[in-house]
């Protein structure tokens, strides 16, 4: 149980203080943020636990892939927010980000990667 906590709690504290140093400065906090420590960190988990290095490995590659059409929607928010407004901003980014991912995954089905 105390694992557990503890591992909550480091993975929380790290989101908490990406978000705290995003308020002081947005370039700091969107440097931090397009790290991949939340991936990074998953992975720690996954060894700590003595998953299987396939697994781990599987877990890598496709973070690789779905990093991928995530990209045009962090691209388009800017423009989305002076628009739209923070709420309906969001809602668009997540159909958005769906909708590009589908489209990506199944251009990558023909090149043999099957990320659906």
């Amino acid at each position: 149980m105390l694992y557990l906590f503890t591992k909550y709690a480091i993975s929380a504290a790290l989101v908490v203080a990406i978000s705290e140093i995003a308020k002081r400065s947005g370039k700091l906090g969107a440097l931090l943020g397009a790290l991949p420590l939340i991936s990074v960190l998953a992975l720690v988990w996954m060894y700590v636990e003595r998953q299987p290095t396939a697994r781990i490995g599987s877990y890598a590659w496709y973070t690789f892939w779905y990093v991928i059409p995530t990209l045009p929607m962090f691209l388009a928010m800017p423009w989305l927010l002076q628009r739209l407004g923070f709420a309906l901003s969001m809602l668009v980014f997540c159909l958005g980000t769906i909708a590009i991912f589908i489209a990506f995954a199944l251009v990558m089905r023909r090149f043999g990667v099957q990320l659906l």
